[in-house]
């Protein structure tokens, strides 16, 4: 069969970035510039010219940014997102019969030959571009007809012209052009969507008074301390009502004392759901009010999303469709065998009613959205359907588009990444396990150097209310610092588990086990922020350094160095403008002091390899004058694991004075 226009002669493929062959968005901060590539080519030797085209979403009118050649059939263009949403990008690409004829032309003038007809040829082609011109150009273009009818040498001069060139550029014929068969999609999140330090806490454990369940107001008056450590986003796990029906007592035991809070995660009861605010916190007109108190200290709330229902939960009665009855007339309860979480039903998303499901549950989240609340992290996305996921996060963002949604998906690496592909802005990842240099160089350069950037914001997290990794357990204080050292810069974005991270809680439930004792989880904590040993001051000083080097807000030039020390990890970052730039080395052994020579690429960094520079660590104030691209690193656990540097350049003044900039 014939194809419908069989004179598209050029061929567009290889189209970067592009996710699963355009069905998922690319994601950008405001701001930035997408850059595009592709392979564009076409048989023979015609000379071609090819387009970006982009457009916010919705618009009918595209922009157009020319495409410049790499080599090798392999072209590119860039834009810049200027707002929240979504942009939408193609490409299109035309055998350029004008710079064919331009190239061939000017051949033949230094060959001397006799170009009288083809610069009747040219003619044509700048006569029938001056029916498509503007006013102005279409009188410059007659201009230029008429100067190659004269012919000579004035006429190839002028054949040959710049400016020529440009009006062709733009009202040459496109005839037979080609277009990419798939528009391709950028959501545009904001700058916290990339950036942030999170810090994690229980409202319920922030009374001044042990024992007592704490309230908002409580919240209030711990805002200048999490404020003070340098966070941005202070995350609530659920504030909701809390069932009583098959509570769990302490450490998860089915073992109920009086006065047990339960865990906030069995959301619901007499009082309310996920709509409704724990009695014992405060009212809503409270929570506005620790809004309002947190913005004044520049830090944005972030509150849990679990799509589950404690058996007191107002959804059980109302909808009992909405859950998967067991023969016995019961619902079925959450499991993860052998765990059992008898206080928890899980929605059955295969209910027939499943369309009046999806909209109750996205209005929770356009509910707390009304309130004030743009930041959810959302519990377990993994169990619940992913065509679900596209489309409430879709609907969410249409209406918020500063909306941010944190996956805590520790799951399948697919199933990871799928969430990332469907909406979710950031994703708790594997980080908290990755802790040899080989698997944090791995698993970092995934993330950060492979199509996975398009679209995965890690949120990197060293412990959570459920997760106390075995190198926490047993590397004390050193390790709970080299951990810290490595969430806040290796990723824009990272958090911790509050209090438990600061006081160094390594305690686990048993052997083996990666659970709290006495997790917080299931009691209210009284944590004494200000003991000797708390980890306040090197947090502080690390989100102070993150806020003053550019270059820790960005992943795109993360780079490992080798350090002849397998227990040494070494990778630099730098600012878009490359004008910032850090090194960061960690010893991984929480017990011995390490040392090693680093080797850096000096020139890579624009660093002359026969100038000193400077190593000015940001943790201790010491600098170290550098030569050469191989130094002498040593670190001791016991005072500080890590060192933060700015490299800093040798300048010299107009005056012959050097310093290092």
């Amino acid at each position: 069969m014939l194809p419908e226009e069989g004179r598209n002669r050029v061929i567009i493929a290889g189209v970067t970035p592009e996710i699963e062959a355009g069905r998922f968005p690319i994601k950008r901060i405001l701001g930035d510039e997408t850059v595009v590539e592709a392979d564009i080519l076409v048989d023979g030797h015609d000379a071609l010219s090819c387009a970006l085209l982009y457009r916010k979403a919705g618009e009918e009118a595209w922009n157009e940014i020319r495409m410049e050649p790499l080599g090798n059939d392999r072209w590119r263009a860039s834009f810049k997102v200027e707002a929240l949403g979504r942009y939408q990008y193609t490409l299109t690409g035309w055998v350029d019969h004008f710079k064919t004829w331009a190239r061939d032309l000017a051949k033949r003038v230094d060959a001397r030959q006799d170009v009288s007809v083809d610069l009747l040829i040219g003619a044509k082609m700048v006569e029938e571009a001056q029916s498509r011109a503007e006013k102005i150009d279409a009188r410059w273009l007659e201009t230029f007809v008429e100067a190659l009818h004269g012919g000579g040498e004035e006429a190839a001069r002028q054949a040959l012209s710049p400016e020529l060139a440009r009006l062709m550029s733009l009202y040459g014929s496109r005839d037979f052009a080609t277009t990419y068969d798939k528009i391709l999609e950028v959501v545009v999140d904001r700058e916290r969507a990339r950036f942030g330090a999170w810090y994690e806490l229980f409202p319920r454990s922030t009374s001044p008074v042990a024992g007592q369940h704490g309230t908002f107001k409580d919240v209030e008056a711990r805002l200048p301390y999490v404020a003070g450590m340098g966070f941005d986003v202070l995350y609530l796990p659920p504030i909701h009502p809390i069932g009583t029906s098959f509570r769990k007592g302490r450490n998860n035991t089915t073992v109920v004392g009086a006065g047990d809070p339960g865990s906030p995660w069995a959301i619901g009861s007499a009082e309310g759901g996920h709509k409704a605010i724990h009695p014992q916190l405060g009212t809503l007109e409270d929570f506005h009010h620790l809004l309002d108190a947190a913005a004044k200290y520049n830090l944005e709330i972030a509150i849990d999303i679990a799509y589950q229902c404690a058996p007191d939960h107002p959804y059980v009665t109302e909808h009992p469709e909405w859950f998967r009855q067991r023969p016995d007339g019961t619902i079925q309860y959450a499991e993860n065998p052998p765990k059992k979480y008898q206080d928890i039903y899980p929605f059955d998303f295969e209910t027939p009613q499943w369309r009046e499901l999806w909209e109750e549950l996205k209005s929770i989240v356009t509910y707390w959205a009304e309130q004030g609340i743009r930041i959810f992290r959302v519990d377990n996305p993994h169990t619940k359907p992913f065509p679900f996921w596209d489309w409430l996060i879709a609907g969410v963002k249409h209406d918020y588009p500063d909306a941010i949604f944190l996956a805590e998906a520790f799951t399948r690496p697919k199933a990871l990444y799928g969430l990332a592909k469907r909406g979710f802005t950031q994703s708790y990842n594997y980080f908290p396990w990755r802790n040899t240099k080989w698997e944090l160089t791995q698993y970092l350069t995934e993330l950060t150097q492979t199509e996975v950037r398009d679209y995965v914001g890690p949120n990197l997290w060293p412990n959570t209310p459920d997760i106390l990794t075995e190198y926490l357990q047993y590397g004390g204080r050193p390790a709970f610092m080299a951990r810290f050292v490595l969430a806040a810069t290796l990723g824009p974005s990272y958090g911790i588990y509050g209090a438990a991270f600061e006081l160094g809680d390594n305690t686990p439930l048993a052997p083996g086990r990666e659970e709290y004792l006495n997790s917080e989880k299931y009691e209210i904590k009284a944590w004494d922020i200000d003991r000797p040993d708390s980890l306040r001051i090197l947090i502080t000083q690390v989100n102070r350094i993150r806020q003053e080097n550019p270059a820790f807000r960005l992943n795109h030039q993360l780079r490992f160095h080798e350090v002849d020390n397998e227990q040494i990890i070494a990778f630099s970052k730098s600012s878009l403008d490359e004008t910032n730039q850090v090194l960061v080395v960690v010893n991984l052994d929480p017990h011995y002091k390490q040392s090693g020579f680093i080797s850096l690429p000096l020139e890579d960094m624009g660093i002359d390899p026969r100038q000193p520079y400077q190593a000015h660590d940001l943790l201790t104030d010491a600098r170290y004058l550098w030569h050469g691209s191989r130094n002498y690193i040593e670190l001791n656990p016991q005072t500080i694991p890590a060192h933060i540097f700015v490299i800093r350049r040798k300048v010299r003044t107009e005056h012959d004075f050097d310093y290092y900039l």
